[in-house]
């Protein structure tokens, strides 16, 4: 392989065909199955143990805020995906998505972040349901593993979890055996769950203390850990710290979007499940964080188990039974919704060729894909094993907001791409799309000066020719200036964590230099928006194209700035494993090359001689 055939492997981009009976998968979810999905996936850990830890050691109160600002990332991002689950009704959600508009290489760095991402949160929640089993057992399990399997390897386990083990594979035989049975067990524990969540506001309600929202180091006895009280105990830093771990809460709603080959009406009942899905997970994560901060100091709330020792702080030790239930029901549908989506999208990049394809064979009698949801089980189950939350959860956020990201940006790319080229010039209408004709300014590029050189500039970038439909080179142009407000949006944010440590020794170099950014991607948001767009006719689009996906790249990136240094090692490291694996197998067995070359013409040699007329 050539390097000029290399890079067009590259970026060659997925032919899907989007007709239900495509689908060799089982159609069988209804708008309210892929709700709950979404919901059971998203109301777990989250709710009963994060926020409440937030709560204590990062944001104080103002964890409210923190929920409020992970959630708009979350729904900018739903947006995006809701409009691709309309565009391409086939599993494997974003890894899909970037395969059809961006391209194959970018497709497959999405879609093997993404396995990591499922397996992480798997392994994290089955974690996190043994450790409370653990707590309420008053720690039986964790003593006797330590005492018959020791094990001193830093950065991992003290002790290897064989029932986070056993709980994982159980759940995945279960997914095997098939999608229908897998979502009515995830419904019955999602309706439990929300249940306990409206018994926690309730009865919480009833001891609301509006002081813990107001605390005093000299008065209330705050501890040095417990920041400056009030509000906002550790400032905006703390609560957009905060936002960076509760967005972790908010993983999960992007499992509806693997399901676009299960789904019975993908086009309507994706975009429907997303939004709901996230509008109430977000009501649920605010209420209870609201609640626990106003019944109790949040400085308290640092237990491995936060929302009943709030209630029994409150003097409500009743509810610790209810909120039991609610946490194992949780935890239950929220390991189910992180586990559902891993082996479809290994089964996705198995059909095309860029995994090994015995991951896409499909049992008979089930219909969902047999050896990759056994595979990808036993892989979550080994990572519960060997280690701790803490260090399963510092990888999950990088893979979910590059995931979010590439989708923002593919759905700008399709927005402003030309629907359909034209045969030849004879085919292109005389209107004041085409670049000549009698409406048409006249041409440029003749024109000697340096004035005629800007006003072309003017004309092309900001579309001062008022062209209503994309052609191509409306279409470079908007790509270009994506690839720039991207760049600038990275840089800008950069910039941005760099200061926020330091917000009260500002100086006028500073903010100059933020402003100067700002105001130059406000500018290349402004000629982005003058592009023509598209006119596609689908069930669901996001609206203020290009602002809310601009926003939305604006606020993922921000996110990606705050995570750790040890988390971006971790990440490269699988990052080389994922791309040692399609430079070596995906690029050459791609299911696109070998559709390529089937329709590829046999070049024409010009030494042969000119036909002649017999």
């Amino acid at each position: 392989m050539n390097l000029k055939s290399f890079g067009k492997a590259l970026v060659r981009r997925k032919k899907i065909d989007t007709s239900p009976s495509s689908s060799a998968l089982n159609r069988c979810l209804t708008t309210f199955d892929l709700t709950a999905l979404g919901i059971g996936s998203t109301l777990g850990l989250g709710m009963y143990v994060i926020s409440g830890n937030v709560a204590g050691n990062t944001a104080g109160p103002a964890v409210v805020f923190s929920f409020l600002f992970a959630a708009i990332a979350s729904v900018l991002a739903g947006f995006c995906y809701a409009e691709f689950g309309a565009r391409v009704p086939k599993a494997g959600s974003a890894y899909i998505y970037s395969y059809v508009t961006v391209g194959e290489f970018i497709a497959f760095v999405i879609g093997w972040n993404m396995l990591l991402e499922y397996v992480i949160g798997a392994a994290t929640v089955a974690r996190g349901y043994s450790n409370y089993l653990d707590v309420l057992f008053n720690k039986t399990m964790s003593s006797h593993f330590r005492k018959w399997m020791p094990m001193d390897v830093p950065h991992m386990s003290e002790y290897p979890d064989l029932f986070a083990f056993v709980l994982t594979i159980g759940l995945s035989i279960m997914l095997a055996a098939g999608v229908k049975e897998s979502t009515r067990f995830n419904g019955i524990f999602t309706t439990i769950n929300l249940s306990i969540v409206t018994f926690v506001v309730i009865c919480g309600s009833f001891k609301i203390d509006f002081n813990n929202w107001a605390l005093e180091p000299g008065k209330d006895n705050l501890p040095k850990s417990a920041g400056t009280g009030g509000f906002f105990p550790f400032g905006f830093s703390g609560m957009m710290s905060g936002a960076s771990t509760c967005f972790f809460s908010f993983v999960g709603f992007d499992v509806i979007a693997t399901t676009g080959e299960e789904a019975n009406n993908p086009q309507k009942s994706i975009p429907i499940a997303i939004v709901l899905s996230l509008l109430v997970s977000f009501l649920a994560y605010f209420g209870v964080s609201a609640i626990q901060t106003l019944i109790c100091p949040y400085y308290l709330l640092t237990d491995d188990a936060p929302l009943p020792l709030a209630f029994e702080i409150a003097g409500l030790s009743f509810a610790r039974w209810f909120i039991t239930i609610g946490v194992l029901a949780g935890l239950s549908a929220s390991l189910l919704g992180a586990m559902f989506p891993m082996p479809r999208v290994l089964y996705s990049m198995a059909s095309d060729g860029l995994i090994f394809r015995f991951f896409a064979h499909i049992h008979p009698r089930t219909q969902s894909p047999l050896v990759a949801t056994l595979t990808t089980g036993l892989f979550a189950g080994l990572m519960a094993v060997f280690f701790n939350v803490g260090e399963l959860a510092d990888m999950m956020s990088i893979g979910t907001l590059l995931a979010y990201t590439l989708v923002s940006v593919s759905i700008l790319i399709l927005r402003y791409d030309v629907e359909k080229e034209p045969c030849d010039d004879s085919e292109r209408a005389i209107s004041p799309e085409s670049d000549s004709g009698p409406e048409s300014p006249t041409p440029l590029t003749n024109n000697p000066g340096f004035l005629p050189v800007i006003n072309k500039f003017r004309m092309r970038v900001f579309n001062s020719a008022e062209i209503t439909l994309p052609n191509r080179e409306t279409s470079l142009i908007s790509k270009f200036l994506i690839t720039i407000i991207c760049g600038n949006i990275t840089l800008l944010d950069l910039l941005l964590v760099t200061l926020e440590k330091n917000l009260s020794q500002l100086d006028k170099i500073s903010l100059i230099v933020v402003g100067a950014s700002l105001a130059y991607l406000i500018s290349l948001v402004i000629a982005l928006y003058r592009q023509p767009q598209a006119n596609a006719s689908i069930s669901f689009q996001v609206p203020w194209v290009p602002f809310i996906p601009i926003i939305s790249i604006f606020i993922n990136i921000y996110l990606m700035m705050k995570l750790t240094f040890i988390t971006w090692i971790r990440f490269a490291v699988w990052l080389l494993i994922g791309l040692s694996i399609y430079l070596f197998y995906g690029i050459r067995n791609s299911k696109e090359r070998k559709i390529n070359d089937s329709f590829q013409i046999a070049p024409v040699s010009y030494k042969s001689k000119e036909p002649t007329l017999s």
